[in-house]
């Protein structure tokens, strides 16, 4: 029988969710092994783009990967949006949006969204957003089931308000906390799969 190993990892904004890189266009592209020694045969459960922030698990096990994937476990991201957001658009972010994946046309299924306030206080991003003379950014969490290619931003998109910064704080009952970009911690399990 394997001993598996399982993480958890602050992905660091300008990281490619990944550990190996065979893209010769991306040759000076940040990767997670350099953040921390990783077992081989370690991958990522979902990713987070380049330019997204947040909770990322990690597992040598492809079977806790799959579980973790599926759409009976959340995942929740606090998102800065350009402009300030109406009552309306959350609304219907709420309800459903239509977006585009892969060419097709898709429309999302109900999920969470609500206005954050007080706004989260995370360390300013490596890469600076934007000047706040550029208007208001309004922060909301959005939680969702499904993890459609860049769905988030294309959902905020959707309703008129573009995604400046995402970060994922919540994956199941694992959140975020106050690990910082770039740490990582080792755990023996993820306890929501057990609950399953």
């Amino acid at each position: 029988m394997t001993n598996h190993q399982h993480f958890i990892i602050h992905k660091p904004f300008g990281y490619l969710s990944q550990f190996v890189n065979n893209q010769t266009k991306r040759k000076n592209k940040k990767l997670l092994g350099t953040l921390h020694p990783f077992p081989e045969g370690i991958m990522a459960i979902g990713r987070l783009d380049e330019t997204s922030e947040g909770l990322l698990l990690l597992t040598t096990d492809g079977k806790v990967s799959e579980q973790v994937r599926s759409k009976i476990v959340e995942k929740e991201y606090y998102v800065q949006v350009d402009g300030a957001i109406t009552d309306e658009a959350i609304q219907h972010l709420k309800h459903g949006v239509a977006i585009t994946v892969h060419g097709k046309k898709y429309t999302t299924i109900p999920c969470q969204a609500y206005l954050l306030n007080p706004t989260p206080s995370f360390a300013p991003r490596t890469k600076k957003i934007r000047d706040e003379r550029h208007g208001p950014t309004t922060w909301i969490s959005i939680t969702i089931t499904e993890g459609k290619f860049r769905q988030v931003r294309k959902m905020t998109a959707a309703v008129g308000f573009p995604t400046l910064r995402l970060v994922r704080v919540r994956i199941g009952d694992i959140s975020l906390g106050d690990l910082s970009p770039g740490k990582v911690v080792k755990v023996t399990v993820f306890g929501f799969l057990d609950r399953q």
